[in-house]
């Protein structure tokens, strides 16, 4: 009987170890392996009569998936920007502190645009800017940094309300030309 019980209390204490270990601070990753096209949808702003122009492809070099980004950002009638997008399951982030995004590019400025359950609007969203280099970098961006496009919403963004995330070339007329590698939430 007492052999049972530390049997029982071996595999009761691996379960507990092997589950905490898998749910505790797992939170949304995408290096861009195993059909990213399933996860990620580019558009631009010629969904609001815009005309910039833009496409996104996946692949890999040097053992490196990436998605690259290019085309032309115009601001003329009423547009600027074009993105790359994922949905974010819910509940996948709820303690998260921040993005981080591995990327590389033209030297251009781009943005990390949140959509949350409070997003409602196409136009609104939070927004973070980071500098691209022609050299692969991480750039971790905490929460607190995301600012609102309007009033309207919350000054705060709450992890647990956070439904997709985006990377976009935006607000100004220029060529993007971007690679990402990895991006996800810590």
């Amino acid at each position: 009987m007492m052999i049972l019980g530390r049997r029982m209390l071996k595999i009761g204490l691996a379960v507990f170890l092997i589950s905490s270990s898998t749910t505790a601070e797992e939170l949304m990753k995408d290096n861009f392996e195993s059909q990213p096209e399933t996860r990620w949808s580019y558009f631009s702003d010629q969904v609001m009569g815009g005309i910039s122009q833009g496409r996104v492809t996946f692949g890999s070099q040097d053992r490196e998936s990436f998605a690259h980004m290019t085309g032309q950002v115009s601001t003329e009638n009423n547009g600027g920007f074009i993105q790359l997008r994922r949905v974010i399951a819910k509940n996948s982030v709820d303690s998260a502190a921040g993005v981080y995004i591995k990327v590389r590019g033209n030297g251009q400025q781009y943005y990390l645009h949140l959509r949350t359950a409070g997003t409602l609007l196409p136009w609104q969203y939070y927004q973070a800017s980071f500098a691209s280099t022609s050299d692969w970098q991480t750039v971790r961006v905490p929460l607190s940094d995301f600012v609102r496009s309007g009033n309207w919403l919350s000054k705060a963004i709450r992890a647990s309300s956070i439904r997709s995330i985006g990377i976009v070339a935006y607000g100004r007329d220029h060529s993007a030309d971007l690679q990402i590698a990895e991006i996800g939430f810590y």
